[in-house]
């Protein structure tokens, strides 16, 4: 048996493979297209917002107000505060530098001047205590006792004006993460009731409702620590000055006590 008919016959058994149909090429083209092409993001805070029902954009918009009201009210308290100090410096040199007390006291009586802070404090002790030394026949503890309620009365004052608003920082601190809490349940409630009427519930269905729920935790947290932490720094600035109206009272009283003794 010669070569070439062993050689003919065995081509003869080996079968081709078979071609690919244009169908199967093209689909299989099109889904590394797809693998290979990044996930288009169509998620926008904006419309998740705008989209979201009725309930979660209420406490959406009830935290925007408190955020907004709450950096109101630390730009203000911390102005209050640096001009409380500051005044409270000035006021404290000019009295220990040794000026005449009468002089501080006709300085802090002129007309069309707002006094504030440790000048208020003294000015209503001495008022009060020259008061009760024009009255005949008042005993000099009298006379200091009174000075002293005048100088707390004073003092009482300004610190409650240090200490407005910090309440509303603290309310926002505590209560608006519970609040944008609610927010997320409520959204996740409606979320999944949507998904009841559904036969094939998937990622892409579920994703926008969760994500304008989480939101409003999100929103809640954005208003919340920006106030506790105001809350906190005001709260010790405000502590302090309070230590220094008392120790100003203490020594102020001590002054008058000294004076009293001497007439």
């Amino acid at each position: 048996m010669s070569f070439l008919p062993m050689l003919l016959q065995s081509a003869a058994r080996v079968q081709s493979l078979p071609d690919e149909s244009p169908a199967a090429a093209t689909e299989l083209a099109n889904t590394a297209a797809a693998a290979a092409a990044p996930v288009a993001n169509d998620l926008s805070i904006l419309e998740l917002i705008l989209h979201a029902s009725i309930p979660v954009q209420l406490v959406m918009l009830l935290l925007l107000f408190a955020s907004i009201s709450s950096w109101v009210i630390i730009f203000r308290k911390k102005r209050v505060l640096d001009r409380a100090e500051k005044e409270a410096d000035r006021f404290e040199e000019r009295f220990w530098s040794g000026a005449e007390i009468g002089k501080l006291y006709a300085s802090a009586t002129e007309r069309n001047r707002e006094i504030e802070g440790l000048e208020a404090i003294f000015e209503a002790g001495y008022r009060e205590y020259s008061r009760q030394r024009q009255r005949r026949g008042v005993d000099p503890r009298a006379q200091l006792e009174g000075a002293q309620r005048g100088m707390r009365v004073a003092g009482a004052r300004e610190l409650d004006g240090l200490e407005r608003n910090l309440e509303f920082l603290a309310n926002v601190g505590s209560i608006a993460p519970y609040v944008g809490l609610l927010g997320t349940v409520w959204g996740i409630m409606i979320s999944f009731h949507g998904l009841a009427s559904m036969k094939e519930a998937t990622i892409a269905t579920v994703a926008p409702g969760i994500s304008e729920a989480l939101i409003a935790t999100a929103m809640g947290l954005f208003a919340a620590i920006p106030a506790v932490w105001a809350y906190n720094r005001f709260a010790t600035k405000v502590e302090r000055v309070a230590t220094r109206f008392e120790a100003f009272s203490d020594e102020f009283s001590s002054i008058l006590e000294r004076q009293t003794s001497a007439d």
